[in-house]
């Protein structure tokens, strides 16, 4: 296999590096990338809704560079890392004379495209995921102990960019299940575990946090045809563009001709099975399929070095993608090209007329994981998301954000507040109210841990351990407690206030980093018909009840 590069090669490379760079440098921060972006404020094992490496990529671009270019620096980066595993993979020596046709393949994938300056999971997801294979294909060529190391270590980093990496290495594994008899690929798993023991121990200190939300606790719509499952066919198509027809007609062709090209097969047909059977039960996002991406580029290119007419088809429309989504990146920037408002577009502006009612006083958005951070970032100023029964929990539910906002006067920003002279229309044409408040107080990580297994809409009582996991005491007249009903799909339905009756009845206080008992019992609902779920939540200083306990089923 040889690692020299062809001069055309490298002068594209070099091009689209250039490129990215200026996009990244030019282009307003999207609502993801500033999140993560909170997440590099403070380096961890592990966050809420993903591992950690896509915030140690904006950690170490922030060393270089500020603003925008700080947070996608290493993401330009690995984009062209990215491109040269793919062609390193390949071995057909025609690939040299054409260098443009793959290019033309692999630049025109729309999110590919997009990953190569946006910082997201799945960039790195991408970026290792070739490595992976490319080393695979190394080792089941020639197995040693050096190698199993190194694969081991990148099997570790796949998972520690995205959980979805699972699917990379079960379905290669898969494709050749002779592994489990060969000490080499026990020791790359071994050494993968071992990288790997950080997050575990991460996970274990937030009791799962990220694997609860993922599995149980993500509320889900009812089944819809249109959305789920033909928004999934919708995404392949998405995903390839124009020159789709041909990419999976040369997918079809592609025959197992070697245990390398199986597993390029098996992980692509893998993951879109999953992901169809998937579109069953929940919506799958566009992203979440984009890792077939890197098998189907270097199965499609071989094919293309060896059947002329879809070579040409590819090229031509490929070239025809590559226009269309340089023309959509200007309008990235360029607001007037872009065909509707997207999330790149406004924002800044909307952050600094916020600021410039909040003045240097923290702004406390309702349920925004999006908001908060992008006004921290083009402000340079505190935010915090305060998330109630009507959200989901994120970043803000589990790391030490909240304090920054405590006994401070605050600006509350909300769309569900009363109409006042303090509107922040936004370009979308969404509008945000504000108000003051002069002392804000919030209890968000009090844990509800209720005892029993088995729940009835009857009269039976229960009992329910308030964990209160604050430095100070928290006196019980500034809280209130309620059951909140979920429907099948664990959306919120309806809430209806209880009162906990403490086991003594002395307590008026939650002491600090300890647990009080209480009783209760499950009102019936007033308006929902059969809730399948229910949470118990807790109101501070008459705030929106938050998210203070697990999903419960009832019985």
């Amino acid at each position: 296999m040889s690692f020299k590069l062809p001069k055309l090669f490298l002068y594209v490379l070099g091009a689209i590096l250039v490129l990215n760079l200026l996009q990244a440098f030019f282009t307003p921060l999207i609502f993801d990338e500033a999140y993560y972006w909170h997440y590099a404020k403070e380096l961890a094992w592990g966050y809420f809704d993903h591992p950690p490496m896509v915030a140690l990529m904006i950690k170490i671009g922030n060393v270089f560079f500020n603003g925008e270019l700080g947070v996608r620096f290493v993401s330009c980066l690995l984009s062209i890392g990215t491109f040269i595993l793919l062609w390193l993979a390949i071995d057909n020596p025609a690939k040299k004379k054409y260098i443009p046709h793959f290019f033309a393949l692999v630049f025109s994938m729309t999110l590919l495209n997009a990953y190569g300056f946006f910082t997201l999971p799945d960039t790195p997801l991408l970026f290792f995921t070739a490595l992976f294979l490319l080393v695979y294909k190394r080792f089941i060529a020639k197995p040693s102990f050096i190698l199993a190391i190194f694969m081991g270590i990148v099997m570790a980093a796949l998972m520690y960019s995205k959980y979805h990496a699972v699917l990379v290495i079960f379905f290669v594994l898969l494709s050749n299940i002779k592994l489990i008899l060969n000490k080499y690929a026990w020791l790359a798993v071994i050494t993968s575990l071992i990288c790997y023991t950080p997050h575990f121990i991460w996970l274990y200190e937030h009791d799962f946090v990220s694997i609860k939300y993922h599995l149980f606790e993500r509320p889900n719509a009812p089944y819809n045809f249109n959305k789920y499952t033909l928004g999934f066919l919708v995404n392949l198509v998405a995903i390839f563009g124009l020159t789709f027809p041909f990419v999976y007609y040369a997918l079809f062709k592609s025959k197992s001709k070697d245990l390398f090209t199986k597993a390029l097969l098996y992980l692509t047909y893998g993951v879109l099975i999953f992901f169809f059977i998937s579109s069953f039960n929940r919506r799958v996002q566009t992203q979440w399929i984009i890792v077939v991406s890197i098998p189907m580029a270097i199965l499609v290119y071989n094919y293309m070095l060896e059947n002329g007419k879809i070579r040409k088809w590819i090229y031509r429309l490929g070239i025809i993608n590559i226009v269309i989504i340089l023309f959509l990146r200007v309008g990235l920037i360029y607001e007037p090209l872009f065909p509707v408002n997207y999330e790149t577009h406004g924002n800044k502006a909307w952050m600094k007329k916020i600021q410039s009612e909040a003045g240097d006083n923290p702004v406390v958005f309702e349920n925004s994981y999006r908001n908060a951070p992008m006004y921290a970032f083009y402000t340079g100023k505190t935010s915090f998301s305060l998330n109630n029964i009507h959200y989901r929990q994120n970043q803000y539910s589990i790391d030490d954000s909240e304090k920054a906002v405590q006994h401070k006067k605050i600006l509350y920003i909300s769309k569900y507040l009363k109409k006042n002279k303090l509107a922040f229309p936004k370009k979308s044409g969404s509008i945000y109210y504000g108000v003051f408040i002069d002392d804000f107080e919030s209890f968000r990580k009090l844990r509800c841990i209720v005892n029993d297994e088995k729940f009835e809409l009857n009269d039976t009582e229960h009992s329910v351990t308030v964990y209160n996991p604050y430095k100070e005491d928290i006196g019980l007249s500034k809280l209130k407690f309620a059951i909140a009903y979920l429907n099948g799909s664990k959306q919120f339905q309806e809430l209806i206030p209880i009162d906990l009756v403490p086991e003594n009845d002395k307590i008026t206080q939650l002491s600090a980093n300890d647990s009080t008992l209480f009783t209760f019992k499950l009102p019936k609902p007033k308006t929902t018909n059969l809730p399948k779920y229910f949470k118990m939540v807790i109101s501070e200083n008459d705030l929106q009840y938050g998210l203070n306990s697990n999903t419960i089923e009832l019985d």
